[in-house]
């Protein structure tokens, strides 16, 4: 005990640089909740349920990549594609989606499209809160600027992509037209596969060019995220 206790002020120290900046873009898309404001427990809950589906990824990525080093050669291309699209992306983002329609498509208070938004943000920042943690423990603070302009809201911009098709899928429900709900729900996970496919595999890859790609695409991604937010925010119905 007398030996952790030195160390409490220090690891406060490196929580708080891993799980600010989640805060500061949960509490943007809070602010855009401008019609009805969600329950506080069920979006502490969201939060909880993205550090669950980031254990669940953990596992299910370890399993997947097992099989893709059986089947690909580890330095070739296709592996880094593969391993970003196939077993990153698919399985994050799966295991968000999971998640995110298991606790909320029923819930009473999802009764607004923007509603949509909220939860998928809210899952997947519990998800990068906790993976960021994880890694500032691991590798210091040095990473902790990087991943704070970069990968959280990274895991912010996919989330936006695919709550925004959530909530149509949930209006489409209400008119009746359960055909286009499950298309939009596939687009949304589609989406957002896709984003953070090509996110990863421009990050894994490493060459100058990738990396100039990578730059522009984030910064193309981020501000079409905020004008969607703002968008859908704005133009808010109930479902």
């Amino acid at each position: 005990m007398f030996f952790i206790m030195p160390m409490l002020p220090i690891l406060a120290v490196y929580i708080l640089a891993a799980v600010l900046p989640a805060i500061i873009l949960l509490r943007y898309i809070y602010k855009h909740d401008t019609v009805e404001k969600e329950p506080p427990g069920l979006l502490m809950l969201l939060l909880f349920m993205g550090v669950l589906a980031a254990l669940c990824a953990t596992v299910l990525e370890a399993v997947f990549q097992t099989v893709l080093d059986l089947l690909v050669d580890p330095g070739s291309p296709a592996y880094t594609i593969l391993l970003a699209f196939l077993v990153v992306a698919v399985v994050e983002e799966g295991t968000k989606f999971w998640l995110l329609k298991l606790r909320t498509w029923y819930h009473p208070a999802f009764n607004y499209r923007f509603d949509g938004i909220v939860y998928a943000v809210f899952v997947s920042l519990g998800f990068a809160a906790y993976e960021n943690i994880t890694y500032v423990l691991h590798y210091g603070l040095s990473v902790a600027l990087p991943r704070a302009l970069l990968a959280v809201p990274g895991h912010a911009a996919f989330a936006v992509v695919m709550g925004a098709f959530y909530g149509r899928a949930k209006l489409r429900e209400g008119w009746g037209d359960l055909v286009g709900a499950r298309r939009d729900l596939w687009t949304g996970y589609l989406c957002a596969v896709f984003l953070h496919g090509f996110y990863d595999t421009c990050a894994m890859i490493g060459t100058g060019t990738s990396t100039v790609v990578f730059l522009v695409f984030v910064a193309l991604m981020f501000l079409g995220i905020f004008r969607l937010v703002k968008k859908e925010s704005a133009a808010d119905a109930p479902v």
